[in-house]
């Protein structure tokens, strides 16, 4: 549990070959969840472009827009938590003009976020130097980057042939000289997270990249097994709260048809006795 606010600098130091802790990161999208994560101990919030599938129900990323990131974001900082806030840059709000994806960074920034996160490598890099330029931390993302799920084909372990790796360590060694203070590495093979990790100065966070990051990031929803039945195979559940809920809901569906409730306790009563009087 961190007793002060979790800064950028903290972060960017926490390489665990220096003998820093592993740093956690967790989605959150909204005041509750970002309040649980906080109190949780995090280190990071993602307030991740993932929230187009597990909150809206639709099958990728590419649908949330700029606006959409300011909302969610609003919702997460309103919880004040200690935990560093990390906005995911969606689709298409940086990859147009320099301007326009440091303006984008800009209001994501001013909605309570510490941070943005930008999908990409080599290409990326004149656009992650603008907004680090603009004095806005970025947090880069290499592997399977979601934003690209149709250039993939699907949702797939990515970099698995030698020419995908030697391209993945250049492109986060770029990242890196971009300015990037922490770079998310997904769904790609252990050996070559460890590689990397080993190469760069600023921390990597694991998701779907083996033990050997500098930290690790899941899902707030397959965190606490609120997601589908069918998991990636990186996803470790610590709770099964979405049958726990169907449970207590499908039981106040039930006292509800057995006039069980509301009970007396759950009533407000005519103190007085008078209102029974009147006709």
């Amino acid at each position: 549990m961190h007793t002060e606010r979790v800064t950028v600098p903290f972060v960017r130091s926490s390489k665990v070959r220096n003998g820093a802790e592993p740093l956690s990161m967790i989605t959150a999208y909204d005041f509750p969840a970002a309040r649980m994560v906080d109190r949780a101990g995090a280190d990071m919030i993602l307030v991740g472009d993932s929230l187009a599938m597990v909150v809206l129900g639709h099958a990728d990323t590419l649908s949330v827009t700029i606006s959409d990131m300011e909302h969610h974001t609003r919702a997460v900082a309103a919880a004040r938590p200690l935990s560093l806030i990390v906005t995911d840059m969606p689709w298409m709000s940086y990859h147009t003009t320099k301007s326009e994806a440091v303006k984008s960074a800009a209001r994501l920034i001013r909605a309570g976020a510490a941070a943005v996160k930008i999908e990409g490598g080599a290409k990326r890099a004149k656009v992650i130097r603008a907004i680090c330029d603009a004095e806005i931390p970025v947090v880069g993302h290499l592997g399977l980057t979601p934003q690209s799920v149709n250039e993939f084909g699907g949702f797939k372990v990515q970099a698995k042939s030698v020419e995908e790796a030697r391209r993945l360590i250049d492109d986060a060694m770029v990242v890196q000289d971009a300015g990037a203070f922490a770079i998310v590495l997904e769904a790609i093979p252990d050996i070559l997270a460890k590689l990397v990790t080993a190469k760069l100065e600023i921390p990597t966070i694991g998701i779907g990249a083996g033990i050997d990051c500098d930290g690790q990031v899941l899902v707030f929803h397959d965190v606490l097994g609120l997601g589908e039945a069918k998991r990636p195979k990186f996803v470790k559940s610590y709770a099964e709260l979405a049958t726990l809920g169907v449970e207590a809901l499908s039981m106040f569906v039930k006292e509800v048809r057995t006039s069980r409730f509301p009970a007396p306790e759950n009533t407000y009563h005519d103190a007085t006795g008078e209102i029974a009087n009147l006709s």
